[in-house]
């Protein structure tokens, strides 16, 4: 399982000029990779990686802050390209991502963990193409792999 995680100011998914996630003002996006190894067991452990990771500003602004503590929001976008493969030719291979049929569970899965950590939770639709609109805070990217 795959996330990149970005803080933001603002933030939104869009399909075929509708918004169907968000316009929140605090919180996270998570691009969402999953791949063929991946299970529930791993879901909820990232959910609350990231739920309870401190990467938010404190009145020192020291990043000690998690999107709980600020009251945020997340953002969780379906990416299947996280899983890109670009060691051979120039067009990546995506063999190492799971089927839609394993994925779209399993970021259900995802979602369901985060809020029951008491996080309000958005997320883009699986498979559909969809635009991101987002101003990323710090900028504060981080990349997970579990």
């Amino acid at each position: 399982m795959r996330a990149l995680i970005q803080r933001i100011s603002n933030g939104s998914v869009s399909v075929d000029g509708s918004i169907i996630a968000g316009e929140i003002q605090t919180g996270l996006i998570v691009f969402l990779g999953i791949g063929q190894e991946d299970n529930q067991e791993k879901a909820k452990f990232l959910a609350r990686k990231i739920g309870n990771m401190r990467i938010f500003p404190d009145d020192q602004e020291k990043m000690n802050l998690s999107v709980l503590d600020v009251k945020g929001e997340i953002i969780v976008v379906s990416q299947f390209t996280l899983y890109a493969d670009t060691r051979k030719g120039n067009r990546p291979s995506f063999t190492n991502a799971a089927s839609p049929l394993i994925a779209e569970p399993l970021v259900d899965y995802f979602c369901d963990q985060l809020g029951k950590l008491g996080i309000n939770t958005q997320q883009g639709k699986f498979g559909a193409h969809m635009q991101v609109a987002l101003v990323n805070d710090g900028p504060v990217t981080i990349w997970m792999e579990i």
